[in-house]
């Protein structure tokens, strides 16, 4: 069983790695010219700016998980995690990745997306991970091993299959979504994996591993945050931003199904990508592909708040609400989650109005010009 000093370690040596990395890739990402070009009112930085840093992270997590298997796998190898699982979640992440240095490079179209999506989800559920239970709100839990199916010797259950396909879609689009300025998406996904590592110490049984993959896996992200904070000398790229929301969404199944408690993290950036969704399809605009600053983090910039202003705004609202639903139980989850919603319809009312008294003050001094 890993100790403190033992996830210090893990944890200094996955950031270390992942700095490293990270200058790395930003050197080769100008060498094979896959950058973000300032080319759209969308696009705030002023200058190219490479795209490969999700590599860094994913890189950084898969040296470390292979030295672990190859010299001490009973870290992490259990009866809670297979190796099965293991490989099943590190070739997810590695298509997750290509199939967005791909969209960087080559600007592949919605359909060509969700293939790698869907591909990386499937190849996750196959190896094993998936949710077999939710609590029920009045005590106990609900099991969703129903029609069961046999794939490689590995038991699949029909319904827990598909929430978890829902659930890890989600995830990876809406860490997508949220990757707009710098260090947002980098920053509030380290915070799901603290407060899913603080779960995981009081769930977490003896050598199940599962404390030890979020902690190599939230360092990994630190180490890539420092050259991602603003401003930023290197982004996520497509493929970064879509394996952060795999990882929550997993590392959240495997550390015993706390879905509310990720969702709680994610909360808001989750809502704020339903509602540009929403607002796309009355325009009958596509959903998941247009690109426009109808977003929270862009309407906090329209506000009057500095890049970063916005960014720890959303940092802490992450927070707080990751950190309420430490101490809650499902039913006060659940309510938290109503809290939530109004809290952001509250930011959207408020961002709303002063957006509007801005534009009102504009063409009062254009007025009197």
């Amino acid at each position: 069983m890993v100790n403190s000093l033992g996830y210090l370690l893990f944890l200094g040596a996955s950031l270390i790695g992942s700095y490293f990395l990270t200058l790395f890739f930003k050197k080769l990402s100008f060498k094979l010219k896959i950058l973000d070009y300032p080319n759209s009112d969308r696009k705030i930085h002023k200058k190219a700016t490479p795209l490969l840093g999700g590599w860094a992270i994913y890189l950084s997590f898969l040296f470390l998980i292979l030295l672990i298997l190859f010299f001490k796998k009973e870290l992490i190898i259990s009866e809670i995690i297979s190796l099965k699982n293991i490989i099943g979640i590190l070739m997810a992440g590695f298509l997750i990745m290509l199939g967005g240095t791909l969209d960087d490079k080559y600007n592949l179209s919605p359909g060509q997306q969700f293939f790698w999506i869907i591909l990386a989800t499937l190849i996750v559920i196959l190896s094993g991970v998936s949710v077999d239970f939710i609590t029920h709100p009045g005590g106990g839990v609900i099991s969703l091993r129903g029609l069961e199916m046999e794939f490689l010797g590995q038991s699949i259950y029909s319904l827990g299959a598909i929430i978890t396909f829902i659930w890890l879609f989600l995830m990876i689009n809406t860490t997508k979504l949220l990757d707009g300025l710098d260090g947002l998406a980098s920053g509030i996904t380290a915070i799901g994996m603290l407060i899913l590592f603080i779960v995981s110490l009081f769930w977490d049984q003896a050598q199940s591993g599962t404390s030890l993959l979020i902690v190599i896996f939230m360092g990994s992200i630190l180490g890539f945050l420092i050259l991602n904070f603003h401003p930023a000398q290197i982004f996520l790229g497509n493929g970064g931003s879509m394996l952060l929301g795999m990882m929550l969404g997993v590392l959240a199944i495997i550390s015993g199904a706390k879905i509310a408690t990720a969702l709680l993290v994610m909360g808001l950036p989750l809502l704020d990508m339903l509602w540009v969704i929403i607002q796309r399809i009355v325009k009958r605009e596509s959903p998941l592909r247009h690109a426009d600053r109808k977003h929270l983090h862009f309407k906090l910039l329209d506000a009057g708040f500095s890049k970063k202003q916005a960014v720890l705004f959303l940092y802490l609202a992450s927070f707080v609400f990751g950190l309420i639903a430490l101490f809650q139980s499902t039913v006060g989850k659940i309510f938290t989650i109503l809290i939530l919603i109004v809290f952001v319809s509250i930011i959207f009312y408020y961002i709303y109005r002063l957006q509007n008294k801005l534009s009102k003050t504009s063409i009062e001094i254009e007025e009197k010009k």
